[in-house]
């Protein structure tokens, strides 16, 4: 369960401020959550927030649960370290065992199929091999809770069906927060909606109920 209350969010520009939520009060029940808006909507800020990696101007979040960081991305990692490293350093945060952390390593190296890659600097890596190893990492830890922005696209074909499959299989055991513009994608991994727009969160029972509502605010326009 995540609970908003009287949450704003905004970012000052040369215009003024530029809102994303303006006092909103919301408790979302446990569940895989599919976030829509139209471009712009702040709807990756809203995934933050909710996950607790960004924090809103006014009000709290508040919730239980553990939340990963944004699955896939490269960004966070030690550039001049290697990616085993990283790994390391990361299960040293998050105060692992050093058994376990040598099975995470050993997971990370294994799924993330970087080869040499995997004891050089980051700051050698491809776009793509910073989110192999993000995601790979993220899939060796558990919460309650897996934040994804669009990310479901590292890699080639072949690696995309493998780290899909390996997160369909991890959400068995938790839920999801999921940004996406692909309304397959949303309908096959959430079950409720979250829709923001111009400055409000509307909840939705069912995903099917929150793309309509998407689909009839592009067709206004507005």
């Amino acid at each position: 369960m995540i609970t908003l209350q009287n949450v704003t969010k905004y970012f000052t520009t040369n215009a003024g401020r530029r809102y994303i939520l303006k006092d909103v009060s919301l408790t979302l029940p446990d569940g895989n959550v599919g976030i829509l808006g139209r471009n712009g909507a702040g709807k990756s800020t809203l995934m933050r927030m909710l996950g607790r990696i960004e924090f809103p101007n006014q009000g709290t979040i508040t919730s239980p649960d553990t939340f990963s960081w944004p699955l896939g991305l490269g960004g966070g990692f030690v550039w001049n370290m290697t990616g085993r490293a990283n790994v390391k350093f990361v299960c040293n945060l998050y105060g692992r065992s050093k058994e376990e952390t040598r099975r995470i390593v050993s997971y990370v190296q294994e799924f993330s199929e970087l080869g040499d890659y995997f004891d050089m600097p980051i700051k050698t890596y491809s776009s793509g091999m910073k989110g192999r190893l993000g995601f790979g990492l993220s899939l060796a830890f558990d919460f309650d809770y897996m934040i994804i922005d669009e990310t479901l696209s590292v890699g080639d074909a072949r690696f995309r069906k493998k780290a899909k499959d390996a997160l369909m299989k991890k959400i068995e055991n938790c839920h999801v927060l999921l940004v996406s513009h692909d309304m397959n994608t949303l309908k096959e991994m959430c079950d409720i909606g979250l829709l923001v727009h111009e400055g409000e969160l509307h909840y939705y029972d069912t995903i099917d109920d929150a793309i309509n509502r998407y689909n009839e605010i592009n067709k206004q326009g507005k």
